[in-house]
């Protein structure tokens, strides 16, 4: 059974704004990356997860639980961490901690002093009031806050949002541990190493509607390749493209005459018929190009100009 599940959920805020019949589940002790830029639907997916709106059409579960009607029999299970930090004013780090604490009605002081020392976040911001503190401590407060019950259940919206290299590093490292630990999470970011770090699989949003959904060693171990050949002449160059018209099992992706290079694509069980197609030419280089998760999110998104906020 599925721990996290989203069915056929639309939210619809007019001028395609939202999301659209969405579907996707996560299994126990597994990091589900959901992946778009700023305005893709990640926040809308998750706050209908958090039972904080009504959906349209569909519904989402966590422990097989409606959140939108029961969202008060699994908070308490779940760890989250919103994609804007709002704390309230007049509180300082350490009595807003109390606060969660009270409301889960769970306290874990061992845990919290670890994940204290983990984030770096010291006694001073704890004691100071949360309106003083900068965005990167108010977002370790917010990390701190989500895992401190110790939850069977991650929903992380934008989680490094704020923080610096180092901490975004260590955060990666953390969510794998809590990861071996048997933790299931749901990953909402735009940052591709992080994804690429954690996740076992991942989908991609776009305008509110999912258009890939993958396991993440499949786009790592991916049987077709790409390979850039360059060439000692022109003559074997224009020969080779020639050739590749009647060889349906070479994709010409693209060619450039002044570095005489062709940019190929083929599956591994053709390595060797390219290889012996090329042995009729002079070769200078032939360089295999990895296909990273950056490369194939841009191809949903290579027709736009403007992406928003995505950030490599």
């Amino acid at each position: 059974m599925s721990v996290i599940e989203v069915k056929n959920l639309t939210k619809d805020y007019g001028f395609h704004r939202g999301v659209f019949n969405i579907s996707f589940s996560i299994e126990k002790g597994e990091v589900f990356g959901f992946l778009g830029p700023n305005g893709a639907g990640k926040s809308t997916t998750i706050r209908h997860l958090m039972g904080f709106s009504k959906p349209d059409k569909g519904n989402t579960y966590i422990f097989n639980k409606e959140t939108f009607k029961k969202y008060y029999e699994i908070l308490n299970k779940v760890g989250y961490i919103p994609g804007e930090i709002a704390l309230p004013q007049g509180l300082t780090g350490l009595e807003f901690i109390r606060m969660i604490q009270s409301l889960q009605k769970i306290k874990n002081e061992k845990r919290l002093r670890e994940l204290i020392r983990i984030f770096e976040l010291d006694s001073a911001v704890l004691k100071g009031e949360t309106k003083w503190m900068s965005l990167g401590e108010k977002r370790k407060l917010a990390i701190i806050t989500a895992f401190m019950s110790d939850p069977e259940v991650l929903i992380l919206d934008e989680p490094t949002s704020g923080l610096d290299p180092v901490m975004q590093e260590k955060f990666i490292q953390f969510i794998k541990e809590e990861k071996k630990r048997g933790k299931t999470i749901l990953l909402s970011s735009h940052i591709f190493s992080e994804v690429d770090a954690t996740c076992d699989r991942i989908a991609i949003i776009k305008d509110g509607e999912i258009v890939s959904e993958f396991l993440a060693n499949d786009l790592k171990h991916a049987t077709q390749k790409s390979y850039k050949i360059y060439f000692f002449e022109k003559k074997g160059y224009n020969d080779f493209l020639n050739s590749t018209k009647n060889r349906k099992y070479i994709k010409v992706i693209d060619k450039n005459e002044d570095e005489i290079c062709a940019f190929i694509s083929i599956n591994d069980s053709n390595i060797d018929k390219l290889i012996n197609l090329l042995s009729k030419y002079e070769i200078k280089e032939f360089v295999n190009i990895k296909e990273t998760l950056e490369d194939y999110f841009m191809k949903f998104y290579k027709e736009e100009t403007d992406f928003g906020g995505i950030n490599g």
